[in-house]
This record gives C-alpha cells, sequence and structure tokens, in this order.
C-alpha cells in the first residue's frame, strides 16, 4: 500500500491568498499525534494571520487552529489515543510557528493535551467547532497568575474552577456577564462557566438568544436594548452584587468596551477579560486583561472533561457550524466570509467524509 500524501493551503506571504500545494507528512514526536484531517474550522485570528502576518515565525506558513479526523500516527510514549481515534483537537502553529503545527492541512501534528475523543455520536464538522473556542474560554476562566499575552498586555486571571461533569457547589452563586453569548468563544465560555457553577449572564442580538440559554445562561440582554447597561446591572443585582466577577467581551470592539467600562463602573468594578487589547486606562478598580488561547492551563479540561461532557450533552458544539465547501481551496473563501462577518455559527471545511 503508498503511502499517503499530504497538501496543505500555504500562506506564502502576509496579505496573499492561500495556495494549495504539497507538503510533507508530519511525524509525531514524544506527546504528539498526527491527525488525518476530517474537517477544520475557520477563526477570526486565522484572519488576522493571514492578512498581517502576526504570530507567524517562518513563511511559507501553515495556519488554522482547529482540526476534527482520525488519528494517524501516536509519538512515542502516548497512550491516550491509538492510530484510529476520532479526535477533536487545538493546533499549536500559533506558538511553536511550526507549518506541521497548522490546521489547514490534510495531516497536523496535535499535542495529545490539546486533543480529545470525539464521540461517534458526534459529527466531525459538527466537533471542530469545539477546539480553539475551548481553550481559549478555559484561559478567559481558570488562569489565576497573570501572563504575558502581547508586550504590554497582561492575560486575564480571573481564577474560576475548572467545569465539573456533575453540579458545582463551590461557586454556586457568582456572576460573569458575557458579551457576545452567541459567538464561538462566547458559547464556550458560558457553557464551561455554567458547567462550573457559575452564573452567566449573556449579551447577544435578540434573534440569537436561545443559543445562549442553550449554553446555559440564566438570562440574556439584547446587545441592540438602549438600556443594556441598566439591564445587566439590574441582572447582576438579582444574583448579589457582590458574587459578581467581572466581564468576558467576545467581541472586544470599542463600542462593547464603552458598554464593559459603564457596567463595570455601576458594578464597583471588576474583571475584564477581553479576545483583543483591553481599552486603554480603565478605572482602577478594574483588572483588564486579554486572553492568549494557548496554555497549559486547559490540560485537565481536554484530559477529563471533554469527552464524557460531550457524550452526557453537558458540552455541546455551539455555535452550528455552517460547511463553506469540501476541499482545501475552500479554506480561502470561508476566510472571506469569516472577515466579512458571521453571526451564531462558525465556519467549516470539510476535507473528507
Amino acid at each position: 500500500m503508498s503511502a499517503p500524501s499530504n497538501q496543505a493551503a500555504w500562506l506564502l506571504a502576509a496579505g496573499s491568498p492561500l495556495q494549495v500545494k504539497e507538503a510533507p507528512i508530519p511525524t509525531a514526536g514524544p506527546g504528539e499525534m498526527v491527525v488525518k484531517n476530517f474537517a477544520v474550522a475557520i477563526n477570526p485570528l486565522d484572519c488576522h494571520m493571514q492578512d498581517h502576518g502576526v504570530f507567524v515565525q517562518q513563511w511559507p506558513a501553515i495556519i488554522g487552529c482547529d482540526v476534527a479526523g482520525e488519528v494517524y500516527e501516536v509519538g512515542h510514549g502516548v497512550e491516550r489515543f491509538k492510530k484510529g481515534d476520532r479526535v477533536i483537537g487545538h493546533t499549536i502553529n500559533l506558538v511553536s510557528g511550526r507549518p506541521q503545527d497548522g490546521a489547514f492541512a490534510l495531516f497536523t501534528t496535535v499535542p495529545i493535551d490539546k486533543a480529545a475523543i470525539l464521540p461517534k455520536s458526534i459529527s466531525y464538522t459538527d466537533g471542530v467547532v469545539v477546539p480553539l473556542a475551548l481553550e481559549g474560554a478555559v484561559c478567559a476562566l481558570s488562569v489565576k497568575t497573570p501572563g504575558i499575552a502581547l508586550p504590554g498586555v497582561s492575560t486575564p486571571a480571573l481564577g474560576l474552577p475548572y467545569p465539573s461533569l456533575e453540579a458545582r457547589v463551590d461557586s454556586v452563586g457568582r456572576t460573569l456577564v458575557v458579551y457576545g453569548g452567541s459567538s464561538s468563544i462566547g458559547s464556550m465560555t458560558t457553557q464551561l462557566a455554567t458547567a462550573a457553577g457559575i452564573n452567566v449572564i449573556a449579551i447577544s442580538g435578540a434573534h440569537n438568544f436561545d443559543i445562549s440559554k442553550q449554553c446555559g445562561a440564566i438570562k440574556v440582554v439584547d446587545r441592540k436594548d438602549t438600556l443594556l447597561v441598566e439591564r445587566v446591572v439590574e441582572a447582576v443585582a438579582e444574583y448579589g452584587q457582590d458574587k459578581f466577577v467581572g466581564i468576558f467581551d467576545a467581541i472586544s470592539s470599542p463600542e462593547t468596551y464603552a458598554d464593559d467600562v459603564a457596567i463595570l463602573d455601576k458594578l464597583h468594578g471588576g474583571h475584564l477579560a477581553c479576545t483583543h487589547p483591553p481599552p486603554a486606562n480603565v478605572p482602577a478598580n478594574v483588572t483588564a486583561g486579554m486572553i492568549f488561547a494557548v496554555n497549559d492551563v486547559a490540560t485537565p479540561v481536554w484530559r477529563n472533561f471533554v469527552t464524557p461532557a460531550l457524550e452526557s450533552g453537558r458540552l455541546k458544539c455551539l455555535p452550528p457550524p455552517t460547511v463553506v465547501g469540501k476541499g482545501l481551496e475552500h479554506i480561502q473563501d470561508a476566510l472571506k466570509k469569516s472577515a466579512a462577518g458571521v453571526s451564531a455559527t462558525k465556519l467549516v471545511v470539510k476535507l473528507e467524509d
């Protein structure tokens, strides 16, 4: 039987379109596995990397963060996974810079501590919406000591408990506001916080309330409500202002930052976790930071929570995927669609049936 060949959607330079070309078959090192990708997902981060070359360490590059597929090879000493397993995984080209660690290829290297078995009841196109959002959500919620996201920008350190397969009692009553509750990372943050026993008040478009409620939000506020700030403050007060943790802003735009600061001012401070650099000159009683979605803090969640939570329905593949096409050549179109803006969905490209 002839050896398989690999192809990838290569990024040759910042601002250039991806080009589908041959690529070496990756080799799994210790603590790694090679995944034959059946589906990949698109994230706003991928658009930033393509357009500006941010985080790219060598050219040409293979970018992309989310894979779902079948284990092709495991590295020395790997016991959690075996060849043929159905898996989802978060790739780490963002920090490693290695082309083999990018998702936009037929075969990709994935660290075993950033992967989980995908139950047979869940399709690859559904499962692939999970990985980067999961890691980002854990980084937003559970980091205890601030790190460095970018030069001069720290990571948030809310220090909240990990999600549990059972109802948590140690954190019940604490309240978190999630701005952008129907986005990919907003949906995931809502789910993980809820699974940790935290009350989540989500902010989203009125037509997307159902997704936030499916994720566990106890209340959803319309982002276009002219009394948005007052509605959120009232909702927090219902559960005790002294239990308020802060805001996770999945959108992180000048408009949402203005609302964040106004809400935090009325609630006398708290944490502000962002997906972009936080606003300058936040009040002294606000601790702001930007998530960096590659962190070992997520390892226990990958190892112990993801698969059984997917099996039980405690973790849902939300928002649902929109399949743009089949084949690496469709990734560029998916990136364009992502850059133009999507709502309450995650764009996915199939590579295998």
